[in-house]
């Protein structure tokens, strides 16, 4: 006689038909005793099961990883290129004869573009979901890139380069989805470092790695760099990525029960939403971005902090050339190198961070539900607001030619570590407090991000000019220092705040109320596994 089967056991899905498929449907799903009566008046309510290979919570830890690494790939390539081709300016303005001006405005277009991905694309991917999102948008990237570099004229390459980012700033709201999808708060911060991580590594990285490459074959290869950067990810990605949005996921299992049973199936999470349709989730999900951003004091005070941080960072990239080329007499073809400094105060943030989620994870340990509030996520945020301004102003004062390089670079490794401290912290900060309208808490966030960002290399050029490259590098450490007590407020007045919003209470409750749910099923299945050992001398999940 054959041992009895456990129930609930887990059926490992291959990566290929999670890849392939949005609707696999296991034994465990088919046989389940849903909620209702399979009828139009009262369907079978579908929900993830205790223990469900395609529920993107669930899957094992390797696969989550590689998932998050490759979004993140995804996000550093069109970062990268953000800042990539700027290290051919002077070969675009020969060949085309274009201004200084025009051309540091490639740059400006390009992450003023980033905004178009937190506004369209992430709402769409709540309606169709991330996969489709992220191969249509991706894949136009990778065509888009390879087409600028035939680009015949400056308006062209400006026009083509802006199309560029728009399709692949998808990645800035898939990243964090995908990633949101797969863990829990408690769970969610080594995954974090490398979604915040992509987006400040790419731009230091892409100076550093085509200089060389800009002053000995042109800007074509340098555009072609990106492309091939851009093509590699976007075929990794779309082998390798499958959906984990659970709404769209149950969506396709309900339907797809109800074509093999004949009965009526409907997600639980689709539950009071029979009469929306799609124009209307999306119209709603575009406005509550700037709902959010607008109307809660704090979602628009971090998104400036951050704004004004991000600012300061591509204003370094215009910056930089003038500091080292002009002032220490740097060349081209090393001038790139000056970058590595910020990498390297970004890989110790990222070193920093990962050691504050050991402490963050003992806090949620010791935390009811292991949800500790959001401003535990705030400490490094806190050491940063510290930390930027120093190095701003140390970098500001010791670019002078008779001071060795070197001083000057530690200025940029420490707010290159300030970067991803505050980033990392602020953004987790968001996620955990707004929860169900994390999305559009980031959505609301990266717009405001992406205008900081096009806008501060416009006047990066004529500010050093007239006043000067020790009192315009002050500038953003005036600017550092002033949005200082942020943090500090929020992790002390926080709570009080986030008590008379609207929306970070929606999401408590709905995380109290899945708690709840969750814990109940976790409950019942224990029940079912003790009669079935009473019952048969079987041990459920043992080896």
């Amino acid at each position: 006689m054959s041992a009895p089967r456990k129930p609930n056991s887990r059926q490992r899905i291959p990566l290929y038909q999670l890849v392939l498929s949005q609707d696999t449907i296991t034994d465990d799903v088919l046989h389940h005793k849903w909620e209702g009566c399979g009828t139009e008046e009262d369907p079978y309510l579908v929900e993830w099961l205790v223990e469900d290979s395609r529920d993107p919570h669930q899957m094992q830890g390797w696969l989550k990883m590689s998932i998050t690494l490759l979004q993140a790939a995804s996000f550093l390539s069109i970062t990268f290129a953000s800042s990539a081709l700027s290290a051919a300016n002077p070969q675009i303005r020969e060949e085309f004869g274009a201004s200084a001006e025009l051309v540091v405005a490639d740059t400006s277009l390009f992450v003023l573009a980033f905004a178009i991905g937190p506004a369209i694309w992430a709402p769409l991917s709540e309606i169709f979901g991330r996969q489709i999102i992220y191969i249509l948008t991706y894949g136009l990237t990778t065509v888009l890139a390879g087409a600028t570099i035939a680009s015949p004229n400056i308006t062209v390459l400006l026009v083509l380069r802006f199309l560029t980012s728009a399709f692949g700033s998808s990645a800035i709201s898939n990243t964090g989805a995908v990633i949101s999808d797969m863990y829990v708060a408690r769970d969610r911060g080594i995954a974090t470092i490398a979604y915040v991580g992509a987006p400040l590594f790419g731009p230091s990285l892409g100076p550093v790695a085509c200089d060389f490459l800009a002053v000995y074959k042109g800007w074509r290869w340098v555009q072609g760099l990106i492309t091939i950067f851009n093509g590699v990810v976007f075929l990794m990605g779309t082998i390798c990525i499958p959906e984990t949005f659970s709404p769209v996921l149950l969506q396709k299992r309900a339907a797809k029960l109800s074509k093999l049973t004949g009965a009526v199936y409907k997600s639980r999470l689709d539950v009071g939403d029979s009469h929306r349709t799609a124009r209307q989730i999306f119209a709603k999900t575009m406005v509550r971005p700037w709902i959010l951003l607008f109307l809660v004091p704090i979602v628009l005070l971090l998104s400036i902090y951050m704004a004004i941080i991000y600012g300061t960072m591509y204003m370094e990239f215009a910056a930089f050339p003038i500091v080292f080329e002009d002032t220490l007499k740097w060349s081209q073809s090393t001038s790139g190198l000056s970058f590595l400094g910020m990498m390297i105060g970004q890989i110790l943030g990222c070193i920093y961070s990962t050691f504050d989620d050991i402490r963050y994870k003992k806090v949620a340990d010791n935390t009811p539900y292991g949800r500790p509030p959001p401003e535990a996520r705030l400490i490094p945020a806190m050491v940063g607001s510290v930390t930027l301004p120093i190095g701003l102003f140390w970098f500001a004062w010791t670019n002078f030619p008779h001071i060795p390089w070197i001083v000057c670079e530690i200025g940029t490794v420490l707010f290159g570590f300030s970067h991803v401290s505050i980033f990392l912290s602020i953004l987790n900060y968001l996620v955990d407090g707004y929860t169900i309208y994390a999305a559009s808490a980031l959505a609301g966030n990266a717009v405001i991000r992406a205008v900081f960002g096009a806008a501060f290399p416009l006047f990066t050029t004529p500010m050093y000019k007239n006043l000067g490259i020790h009192w315009a590098s002050s500038i953003s450490g005036f600017l550092a220092a002033a949005c200082l007590p942020f943090p500090w407020i929020f992790y002390k007045y926080g709570p009080a705040i986030r008590r008379r919003c609207r929306y970070a209470a929606e999401s408590s409750r709905q995380l109290d109320a899945m708690a709840d749910r969750m814990r109940a099923q976790t409950e019942l299945k224990a029940s079912a596994e003790t009669r079935l050992e009473d019952e048969t001398g079987f041990i459920p999940n043992s080896n």
